[in-house]
């Protein structure tokens, strides 16, 4: 593991209306449509929580804690401070939060070895199997990385990090992922992805300096465009499942309090991340569990057998983009909650440009574990999934120099190697 472990088209542009009533019934259609995603939010939130199961209640507060069992003290100052410090010549101390999953691991342990100072933060939620988490975390603090546990929503542990070490920059990582738990909990991508988001903007913009925030949204913005591939001036009004409602709303949220604090912002919309270390969720990982169990995989076809497509992007490469968009990143422009001047806010699609159909996923791993699949070819559900991605990532070469170079076969042989070595031959569960 490195880290932990083509060319696009133009952008396309939306074309507005040119009359004055058609803006207009745009514009009003854009906040019908905004207010009924944010209605609906915090009715799932107020409402739908209330009459869940009690086996989901039980399971939420086995799943997080609003507020972390133990923080403070000498020895707990001591580990923070420790772990926030800089190498000589360095001049970043970074904040990850969801320190402990997939993307923050590698980005953290990325950090580090280059002599940044970095913290983590995580609630090691029970969303995927807990022990994944901290088998991360026990690499990460044999690199010096030290995580505190406890949970993006408890405000006052936020404050006493802060207190503790002035962070230059935060990459802001947690999040409910998964587009198909969202049909199952919707409550959690409320918990995490808008309430958790919100409270950490709210210390950020306290903190005295600002920090630098890079955070993660995703490729879910985009919905059911059609026009490929996805650039940032593309439409994002027309989500396909509540995550991708969320993480738009937090495109919003990271607007606002740029204009109103003065913080600096940069969105980062991650396209079918993979590799070693990765998540149990995800297609390529629980298909290399069943194909060595022997297991049926669901392969799934669009209406009139449409070929569904992922613009897979190896985490690696997600791992440079994530540390470019750190190093170009300006300073935040408020002191105290107050703005003194316009501060930066950015976009960026962070993908690899070469969609492969989900079949093909198949047949690469076939080779690689050297077993035959037992393939159901189903329908694509609704349940939030689209049929394709594809980014368009012309913005970020240019501004972030962000450059992929693995291909799938490449980045899947990498996963592989690690699996059987973290799983065995396949006899070893992976939840």
């Amino acid at each position: 593991m490195n880290y932990i472990d083509n060319t696009p088209s133009s952008p396309g542009k939306f074309k507005m209306e040119k009359s004055s009533y058609k803006r207009l019934h745009s514009s009003l259609a854009k906040l019908t449509f905004w207010s009924l995603v944010f209605l609906g939010i915090i009715f799932i939130y107020f409402y739908g929580f209330n009459s869940a199961s009690s086996s989901h209640s039980q399971s939420d507060l086995s799943r997080r804690s609003l507020r972390t069992s133990f923080y403070g003290g000498h020895v707990f100052e001591r580990k923070v401070q420790s772990s926030a410090k800089m190498k000589p010549g360095r001049k970043m101390s970074v904040l990850v939060t969801g320190a402990a999953g997939f993307v923050g691991s590698h980005v953290s342990l990325a950090l580090k070895r280059r002599g940044d100072g970095v913290l983590g933060l995580d609630n090691f939620n029970d969303y995927y199997d807990p022990s994944l988490k901290r088998a991360r975390q026990a690499l990460l603090e044999r690199s010096g990385v030290f995580i505190v546990e406890g949970d993006i929503n408890d405000v006052e542990l936020l404050k006493k990090l802060f207190d503790i070490v002035p962070f230059t920059h935060v990459m802001h990582l947690a999040a409910q992922a998964g587009v198909r738990y969202a049909m199952e909990n919707p409550s959690s991508y409320v918990h995490s992805n808008i309430a958790g988001l919100v409270n950490l903007l709210e210390v950020c913009k306290s903190a005295n300096p600002q920090p630098a925030i890079v955070w993660a949204s995703s490729s879910s913005v985009y919905g059911l465009n059609t026009k490929v591939p996805f650039s940032e001036k593309d439409r994002t009004d027309q989500p396909a499942s509540l995550y991708a409602a969320t993480k738009k709303a937090g495109e919003e949220i990271a607007h606002t309090y740029n204009h109103i604090y003065g913080l600096s912002l940069t969105g980062l919309r991650f396209f079918t991340v993979y590799g070693p270390w990765g998540r149990p969720d995800m297609a390529y990982f629980f298909f290399t569990r069943d194909i060595l169990k022997g297991k049926d995989i669901p392969i799934f076809e669009a209406p009139n057998h449409g070929t569904v497509a992922r613009d897979f992007t190896f985490i690696e490469d997600i791992v440079k983009g994530c540390v470019a968009a750190l190093d170009t990143a300006e300073k935040s422009t408020g002191s105290g909650g107050k703005k003194k001047g316009p501060a930066q806010l950015r976009v960026y699609n962070l993908g690899n440009t070469s969609p492969v159909p989900v079949a093909d996923l198949v047949r690469i791993l076939e080779k690689l574990l050297k077993v035959k699949a037992n393939k159901l070819v189903m329908k694509l559900p609704r349940n939030g999934d689209v049929q394709f991605t594809h980014a368009n990532i012309s913005l970020a070469q240019r501004e972030l120099g962000y450059k992929p170079t693995t291909d799938l076969h490449t980045g899947l042989k990498k996963f592989v190697q690690w699996y059987v070595n973290y799983y065995g031959d396949g006899k070893k569960s992976a939840h």
